[in-house]
């Protein structure tokens, strides 16, 4: 499906509202989702009973029916009213039931999504988030293999960190929730969904910007894992993680997607993890290609936006076009260059000559970020060339010819 179904309409006879019936101040019929929350009820119980009699494990498929009318009120659980209805009817429960016992990968889509909606209302929000069995498992839905249900989950936790009230609640519970990191950077190393990645990315994002702690401890977690083990409700033979390594793998995707959506989201990240000691140790040679690469990207689709803005296009269109890549590529740069001259600066001369070794920095790729990060960022540049200078005097040379600012400042 596309898109969710539309909500009921008032216009049809049997979704009439009798008076009394409404909930609060919307035309929502209150026995319409009292007999949908109740058949939801039922299907989970049935499904469960059916499982145990014939050891049943695998998926199931949804009735279509119950799928449209859950769908719904996916729907109109964006109505503060419906939200606080849900709410009052203990909807979170059901879905709580749902979590643990569905085989339906489409139901707990759909029923992480509803509580997505709800949370969106500070008070739903404020209960959902105090709930501890439901936020373990809200949690755990990040180890589930289904891309929709992670999509959704992420999008539940994003909003929740983002309401000042509960974010700590959250921020506490994945601390406590060792799983929580090996899920996070599977995503991120293994899923080709753009979306899902730049909604995952969003979610790393916000804890690292709200909980400076758990930054450090996502950064140290890679190399004591042995120590650690990860929690039962991990995927299974998960490999050895390192923060840096996933992110980039994601930054890769994304850009193999051909789409600069999210670039910024994965960049502010690293921007992030370099304001620590920890984080810029953690960050190798292969995150000055990558940061290069992006930069080098980026020139190539200014070239392509030069050469379309030459073919014919409404003139509204157009304004509307350019202003957003703008926007959108300036903010990305802006980025990218800020953390890209925070990086250099940190380079000791070993880590130069592994670098040319490597091939991750060249002639070509020095040139590339110089002329990106130049005149704004010229002391870090200046800094790098000294460095340079000692491990290849000969590139660096060569790099002063190319940028005169450079070789007056020498």
């Amino acid at each position: 499906m596309d898109r969710n179904p539309s909500p009921p309409s008032s216009n049809d006879d049997e979704e009439d509202v009798v008076p009394g019936d409404s909930i609060r101040n919307t035309v929502y019929s209150k026995h319409w989702f009292f007999s949908v929350l109740t058949k939801l009820i039922e299907v989970v119980s049935s499904k469960e009973d059916e499982s145990e009699l014939n050891n049943v494990e695998e998926q199931v498929e949804l009735n279509e029916e119950l799928e449209n009318d859950i769908c719904k009120v996916w729907d109109m659980s964006m109505d503060k009213d419906v939200a606080l209805f849900l709410q009052e009817f203990n909807a979170p429960d059901i879905f709580l039931g749902v979590f643990a016992k569905s085989k339906s990968p489409r139901l707990t889509e759909i029923c992480v999504g509803i509580l997505g909606n709800m949370a969106c209302c500070q008070d739903v929000c404020l209960s959902i988030s105090k709930h501890e069995n439901l936020g373990q498992m809200v949690l755990q839905r990040l180890c589930d293999s289904d891309s929709p249900t992670l999509l959704e989950t992420s999008r539940l936790l994003l909003t929740c960190l983002c309401h000042s009230e509960v974010a700590n609640i959250w921020v506490e519970r994945i601390r406590q929730s060792p799983s929580v990191y090996d899920c996070v950077c599977f995503i991120m190393s293994s899923s080709t969904n753009v979306e899902l990645l730049v909604k995952i990315g969003e979610v790393v994002d916000k804890l690292f910007d709200l909980d400076e702690e758990l930054m450090l401890n996502w950064i140290k977690k890679g190399s004591c894992q042995s120590v650690e083990q990860p929690a039962d409700d991990s995927p299974d033979e998960l490999p050895n993680f390192k923060i840096v390594p996933c992110l980039l793998e994601a930054i890769k995707q994304i850009c193999t997607d051909k789409s600069s959506e999210g670039l910024d989201v994965y960049m502010h990240i690293l921007q992030l993890l370099t304001t620590v000691d920890e984080g810029v140790q953690a960050i190798d040679m292969p995150l000055i290609d990558s940061l290069i690469r992006v930069l080098q990207n980026m020139d190539e689709c200014g070239k392509r936006s030069v050469e379309s803005s030459n073919k014919p296009k409404s003139e509204e269109a157009e304004k509307l076009g350019t202003a957003e890549e703008d926007f959108h590529f300036k903010i990305l740069k802006d980025i990218c260059c800020e953390l890209l001259s925070n990086v250099l600066q940190e380079l000791s001369k070993e880590n130069i000559l592994e670098g040319l070794k490597q091939s991750h920095l060249n002639e070509q790729k020095c040139s590339c970020a110089f002329k990106n990060l130049l005149p704004l960022y010229s002391s870090p540049v200046e800094n790098f060339l000294k460095v340079l200078n000692e491990a290849d005097q000969v590139l660096a040379d060569n790099l002063r010819k190319a940028f005169p600012s450079l070789r007056l400042q020498a």
